[in-house]
């Protein structure tokens, strides 16, 4: 159901010449276990016909897994040349990259991904490699890159603390030399190039709801300085471009953002909580519990990137869920929903305690994002509920710690 209380059979929407729509069940039978696509989980009579991408047995008394390839493809749009994109997408075998990557290769168009895989993973694209649309390149984005292509998506950086602090230097380069070189091709290819900026631009914020006009409170020698100063020059480089040069630029500033292939160990909230939850250990809150988030499901984040892209709106848009929770809530919940899909399985639901540690420095308290300009300019607004996209988190990660796929 949508935030409205509507069956979600779709996403995306036709806007700006560009239609993003597809149906949710072939998003979700690329990421879901079939028991949770197939009609087993809620008594119907569906059936799963096309299994995609490599399939894993895992043998728990030797504690190995066996890799299966098929080269079956989930169908694709036909597109006339005129409406075929060449796509660039790099750190698109991250996370958000990869729902990227499923939604532009569904709607037909050629993808290129690039990706050095320092928190990125092959399995993550892997139902799609050898299509004809499809291409993989390990390639790090501090280095040049040559390409034809008409619009590139630029995700490549860290996006979770314990990544971006391993190797602070590293993380600006990423920001600053990355962004300078996919913005060098985009000059010379003409593309329509789009950066995904962060709410951390705001740092810890003194204005509420934070809006695109705030200019942001953020500790540039703190320890997640690399992040968020790297982003923050990133976007100076986007519009240097488009003042300079003329290229065309589009700047999303992402706020929490929550969803199947997350890192189950990446130390952000949610992956934490599910995990901790499933497996029956203490769910861990740093502080009092008391500073808020708002999250977002991908299919919402995927629907307005590609959104954006294609309008002529070139200031920076926030993408996020206004829906605002306590952290010290939203385990509560997270722990709610984990015992409700335990039980649902027939399973003895775990019983977890949520424990409180110190609070990491530079933490923001509060973040909410005004999604104003979104709504007015791109039409766009979060449709998938906090709670339905945990619950299919959790029959993701379910599925994963009983295949052996993540430990």
């Amino acid at each position: 159901m949508d935030r409205a209380g509507k069956p979600l059979t779709s996403v995306g929407f036709d806007k700006f010449g560009f239609d993003s729509t597809v149906p949710v069940d072939a998003l979700r039978a690329l990421y879901l276990s079939p028991r949770y696509t197939n009609g087993e989980a809620d008594g119907s009579n569906a059936k799963q016909t096309l299994v995609l991408g490599p399939q894993s047995t895992y043998d728990p008394a030797s504690k190995s897994i066996a890799y299966t390839t098929l080269t079956s493809f989930p169908p694709v749009k036909l597109l006339p040349p005129t409406q075929k994109k060449r796509i660039l997408i790099t750190g698109g075998a991250g996370f958000v990259g990869s729902h990227l990557v499923d939604r532009l290769m569904l709607l037909g168009h050629d993808v290129t991904v690039l990706d050095n895989f320092f928190t990125g993973s092959k399995t993550t694209v892997s139902h799609w490699v050898g299509h004809p649309n499809f291409e993989l390149v390990r390639h790090d984005v501090v280095e040049s890159f040559m390409i034809e292509c008409d619009q590139i998506y630029h995700l490549a950086c860290p996006a979770s603390p314990p990544h971006y602090q391993f190797n602070a230097v590293k993380t600006l380069k990423t920001s600053f030399m990355g962004t300078l070189n996919m913005l060098g091709l985009a000059k010379r290819t003409k593309a329509r190039f789009l950066i995904t900026s962060t709410s951390e631009v705001y740092g810890d914020p003194e204005v509420h709801p934070q809006n695109e006009e705030y200019w942001g409170n953020v500790n540039p020698i703190g320890i997640r300085a690399c992040y968020d100063e790297g982003k923050r020059v990133a976007e100076t480089l986007t519009y240097s471009y488009q003042r300079q040069d003329n290229v065309e630029v589009r700047v999303a500033r992402i706020f929490n953002t929550f969803g199947p292939r997350m890192n189950p160990y990446d130390g952000r909230v949610v992956s934490n909580f599910v995990i901790q939850a499933l497996k029956g250990e203490d769910m861990t809150v740093y502080g009092d519990g008391k500073q808020t988030r708002s999250f977002q499901y991908i299919h919402d984040l995927v629907d307005g990137l590609i959104a954006l892209m294609n309008s002529e709106e070139s200031r920076p848009v926030n993408l996020g869920n206004a829906d605002e929770f306590t952290v010290g809530d939203f385990a509560e919940m997270v722990r709610e929903i984990v015992q409700k899909v335990q039980k649902e399985d027939g399973e003895i639901p775990k019983q977890s305690k949520i424990v409180y540690k110190p609070m990491p420095s530079d933490d923001p308290q509060r973040r909410r994002p005004d999604n104003s300009r979104a709504l007015q300019v791109l039409g766009w607004h979060p449709r998938c509920t906090v709670a339905m996209g945990v619950e299919e988190m959790v029959r993701y990660y379910k599925a994963q710690l009983a295949d052996g796929t993540i430990a």
